[in-house]
């Protein structure tokens, strides 16, 4: 039996004359934020932010976030990402990461609001970010502290080796390609966001195009997820904790034996939350064998209630070939699971929810033509936003 869902409300974002896509979403109480990449006809990419005081009821006009004009770097993976730190009086501070030009390759680039949305601050480096070659795939969070953490793969490693002529080709097998060896030149790198001196690198050996996911609890551990590419050329998510304020962290760790074998990059990584009572959840996509036998894509979930071993995985109920999952925690203690699948030569947006307890995800009846969905939890609805041929579509959901 599918969850009957529904449609509270149904708006759109769009910059005149561009193409909106990409889309990131952030919520704290009643503000829902949204920042997404907008295109010109000749490919001048800049990053835009709307904000919502009312629950993701209204958005204002969209505000340009980077202040260098035209050079984002962004695609579905690598969309801009959002956190509201807590600030010591009024809103929150918004704080935005994404893809742009560096000196030498790709740089880490954030921007500030401390007015609610109303304005941004100058772009800014997220500091550790600007090296030769290419880098992405970025995730952020805010800790309990308002300290905000942004977390990339980098190809720094891969640009020393080569003369900072890269040869990594994702998506494609052969000697070119993201196999075991070239991997380990591709690193996982964090580092505080506008702190000099943080960055540092996690581990090597990532699967350099799956986004990563970065996720702060209460009282400021740092939960880091992405997929690593084991011993064997095995592409699973691995995952680690830090205690210091990402100062350290653990040694990486398997979320789950799923022994994906594959000389490419899938470019679809995991996504994180944590829930009302402290617990873990982590989804993915990994190949598995359909009832005929052949691969297919199956889309996973499992959880964690001490930060170090994780459940025997679940599959979420989907339909036709599941990608780019998110996750948001409700505010009753369950979580809401938002991906898009391909079937019948379409692509489509897809829900599941788990309520409080754990139990297993039952898909939801919503389903609307669309891609990349990110979804936040407020204090009565889901918020979901996904990239569809008007622009960016955004909806509260109510469940039954």
């Amino acid at each position: 039996m599918e969850l009957l869902t529904t449609i509270a409300l149904a708006v759109t974002l769009t910059v005149p004359a561009r193409t909106s896509a990409n889309v990131s979403l952030a919520a704290e109480g009643r503000i829902v934020v949204a920042t997404w990449s907008a295109a010109t006809a000749k490919g001048e990419t800049d990053i835009y932010a709307s904000v919502s005081a009312d629950g993701g009821t209204t958005f204002g006009a969209p505000v340009r976030v980077s202040s260098a004009a035209g050079t984002a770097k962004v695609n579905g993976e690598q969309a801009p990402r959002v956190t509201l730190a807590p600030a010591p009086a009024g809103p929150p501070r918004i704080v935005i990461v994404w893809l742009g030009a560096g000196r030498t390759g790709t740089a880490l680039l954030s921007a500030r609001s401390d007015d609610g949305g109303k304005t941004f601050g100058p772009s800014a480096i997220v500091p550790g970010s600007d090296a030769a070659g290419n880098r992405g795939w970025q995730a952020a969070a805010a800790d309990n502290k308002g300290v905000v953490h942004a977390l990339w793969l980098d190809h720094r490693g891969m640009a020393a080796s080569a003369g900072s002529a890269e040869t990594h080709t994702h998506g494609a097998s052969g000697p070119a390609s993201d196999g075991v060896e070239m991997a380990q030149k591709s690193a996982l790198y964090t580092s505080v966001v506008g702190r000099a001196g943080t960055a540092r690198s996690i581990t090597s050996g990532v699967c350099y195009c799956c986004k990563t996911a970065l996720v702060s609890a209460p009282d400021g551990t740092l939960f880091a997820a992405w997929r690593q590419v084991f011993p064997g050329g095995i592409r699973d998510i691995a995952f680690a904790v830090s205690k210091d304020g990402g100062a350290t962290f653990s040694a990486p760790v398997k979320v789950s034996d799923d022994n994906w074998k594959l000389n490419a990059c899938p470019d679809d990584g995991p996504a994180m939350a944590i829930d009302a009572v402290g617990r873990l959840h982590v989804v993915w996509p990994t190949m598995v064998k359909s009832a005929a036998g052949a691969e297919t894509l199956g889309l996973f979930h499992a959880i964690s209630t001490d930060g170090r071993t994780f459940s025997a995985r679940q599959r979420v109920p989907t339909q036709g070939l599941p990608h780019h999952p998110q996750i948001t925690a409700t505010a009753d203690g369950g979580v809401v699971v938002a991906w898009d699948e391909s079937a019948g030569g379409s692509k489509r947006v897809a829900f599941a929810r788990a309520a409080a307890g754990g139990g297993a995800l039952t898909r939801a009846a919503r389903v609307a033509d669309g891609s990349y969905p990110v979804a936040v939890s407020t204090a009565d609805a889901i918020v979901a936003a996904w990239t569809n041929a008007a622009g960016i579509h955004i909806e509260r959901l109510d469940w039954r």
